[in-house]
């Protein structure tokens, strides 16, 4: 594939150079792409990509300079100010609370010959780098936004082993969920910001971590409220138009944040084939108690069903996602918001993680409330059907994170769990599929063991750890939405994704913010006066498992189709017969069709690269 035609393709991206002659070959390469860039104090190339004009902010005091792009309220004054903290304090350090601004943005500076770059708290803005040596040169960091922008840049071939991981059912397991699939690319955590030192080598250090559980639901509920209604407004400030989804309760208090602004808010509701989908209802009470609103209901047979399309898309997205299959269901409201005129769209992803929350967290009240655990434990046994005897072995497991992915790089091929397993471990166990080759498996045990020597959790026990691990992954969801929107012009906005808003929700006591007994209690106090009270206690929430039977079985032929010369399969990755034999069978939604998810994935997104890789121990070819 021709790295230049990636390049062009690609709609918004950047790449961030250190301020030392060693950058220039990687400087000139991607200059040769770019629309715009902008320089380090010293001249030399400091941000180089294709951006709108008004998408960078900068600011600048004596040799420091400040840059912040996404969604956010800074203004150059603003960013000039931090820049002269930088300059006091002699230090990029001083960021950490110079730079404390609401909103999701990626923050890049550069002072004193180094060069720091940060996104978010969770994946939604993503930062990959490398350290390379351009032929002829020193060796140099580089980082960027996007994976594919970057291997294109550095010359970085596809990693095999990396592809078959991701076949993975459930997931990859964290620290290795969302690694961009190319040799020698690292991606930076959530909550931690990479510097670019002269000397060629990058350095990686955590500038966030999530907030101590001790604030009471009450006074929390004011917090969150208060988060919300800013991240939103952040968003929607100066705007004359912006749409909204308008469906669950967590998507219904970002629209009713939206609407108490100056801007238009368009909503729209996506019906299910399902009858007992209940948003449409509850979409109609909303708007009915606000008023004079515009509202659309997009009637079921208008929405895509699952796996729609999958052997036509065309998506350029810098990682696999398992978004593919429900790709035209989840864009046709975006489609519609942009020929509505459109530039913001906001949703209420990233709600259900933050808000729900993880039952594990009993792991860690049952050592402080054993009471309330206790209580807990039996009511979440008695909604999801699960044993006690299943619930105490998970809770009285007290085995390391890593003793976890041992066991589960140990049994990849074992059938799943059962469906009523209780969720208070580190995570499901992630299988392979059926038509997994030998070959994958390998891969996948090998990176799975050899990993990180001392891997750790992403929180603090059990709970933590499954909730930021979730955000980590619907985040990269909201990534690839927008990724996919970024054509049409539409930025795709979800709030509960902003540092302030996951602070604030986080930093509530767990056993008031995740129970049993209520549905989502933070966000239904949080919302007083905000929500309409005939709506504010919804207590239910729709699924698509009808669109996901029924789109198998129309969208049959599609599937078959992606087994034809599959891209997977010249990778010896996948059997292609047993994938085949797969894709003609009537699957159940709940605990068979799931299974296909990952490898769509991975087979469109081969697909959409229009790159052949060189199967496992083979040479690479190009289409």
């Amino acid at each position: 594939m021709d790295p230049s035609l990636s390049l062009q393709a690609v709609p918004a991206w950047f790449v961030v150079l250190p301020d030392t002659d060693a950058a220039a070959p990687l400087a000139a390469k991607a200059l040769a792409h770019a629309s715009r860039h902008l320089r380090h104090a010293s001249g030399r190339p400091w941000i180089v990509g294709r951006w709108a004009p008004p998408a960078m902010v900068v600011g600048e005091h004596e040799g420091t300079r400040v840059a912040v792009t996404g969604e956010h309220a800074v203004t150059p004054r603003d960013a000039e100010r931090a820049a002269a903290a930088v300059t006091r304090a002699r230090s990029l350090k001083a960021l950490d609370d110079a730079a404390d601004w609401a909103g999701s943005f990626h923050l890049i500076a550069s002072g004193a010959g180094q060069v720091r770059v940060q996104g978010a708290v969770v994946e939604l803005r993503r930062v990959f780098h490398t350290e390379t040596a351009p032929p002829g040169s020193e060796r140099v960091g580089v980082a960027c936004d996007r994976a594919d922008v970057l291997a294109e840049l550095v010359g970085a071939g596809l990693d095999e082993r990396r592809i078959a991981l991701e076949l993975l059912t459930l997931g990859v397991p964290y620290p290795w969920a969302g690694a961009p699939p190319w040799r020698g690319l690292h991606a930076l955590p959530g909550g931690h910001h990479l510097t670019l030192l002269p000397d060629g080598r990058t350095r990686t250090t955590r500038w966030w971590s999530p907030p101590d559980p001790v604030v009471p639901l009450a006074e929390g509920a004011v917090r969150l409220r208060d988060a919300l209604v800013e991240a939103v407004g952040v968003r929607t400030r100066g705007r004359d138009l912006v749409t909204s989804d308008l469906g669950g309760l967590d998507s219904t208090a970002v629209y009713c944040a939206a609407v108490r602004g100056d801007a238009e808010v368009v909503a729209y509701t996506a019906a299910l084939h399902d009858e007992a989908g209940d948003d449409v209802h509850w979409a109609g009470r909303t708007v009915q108690a606000l008023g004079d609103v515009e509202h659309h209901v997009v009637p079921a047979g208008d929405v895509a069903m699952t796996f729609d399309g999958i052997d036509t898309l065309d998506d350029i997205l810098d990682t696999p996602s398992i978004l593919t299959v429900d790709r035209n269901r989840r864009m046709g409201i975006v489609e519609l918001a942009a020929a509505r005129g459109s530039g913001l769209h906001l949703t209420g992803l990233g709600g259900d993680e933050l808000l729900a929350g993880a039952p594990a967290r009993l792991h860690a009240l049952v050592l402080t409330h054993p009471l309330v655990a206790l209580r807990s434990a039996r009511g979440y046994a008695a909604k999801y059907q699960w044993t006690r005897r299943a619930v105490l072995r998970q809770l009285l497991d007290r085995r390391p994170y890593r003793a976890w992915t041992e066991r589960t790089a140990r049994d990849l091929t074992e059938p799943p769990v059962a469906a009523d397993e209780p969720l208070l471990d580190w995570a499901v166990p992630p299988r392979m599929p059926p038509w997994a080759t030998a070959d994958a498996v390998a891969a996948a045990r090998e990176l799975l063991r050899t990993g990180p020597s001392a891997v750790e959790p992403r929180g603090r026990g059990h709970g933590e750890h499954r909730e930021l691990v979730a955000m980590d992954g619907i985040s990269q969801w909201t990534r690839h939405i927008g990724q996919m929107a970024a054509p049409l012009g539409v930025t795709v906005s979800a709030p509960y994704y902003d540092a302030r808003v996951i602070e604030a929700a986080l930093a509530v006591r767990p056993q008031e913010r995740i129970t049993p007994w209520r549905y989502k209690p933070l966000i239904v106090e949080a919302m007083r006066g905000i929500v309409p009270e005939a709506v504010r206690a919804r207590g239910t929430k729709a699924n698509a498992t009808l669109e996901e039977e029924a789109g198998l079985r129309e969208h049959r032929p599609a599937l078959l189709a992606l087994c034809e010369e599959s891209r997977l399969a010249r990778l010896g990755l996948v059997d292609e017969r047993v994938l085949r034999e797969w894709c003609r069978r009537a699957l159940s939604a709940e605990t068979e069709s799931y299974l296909l998810h990952p490898t769509v994935a991975c087979e469109v997104w081969l697909r959409s690269r229009e790159t052949t890789p060189r199967p496992v121990g083979g040479k690479r070819e190009e289409r």
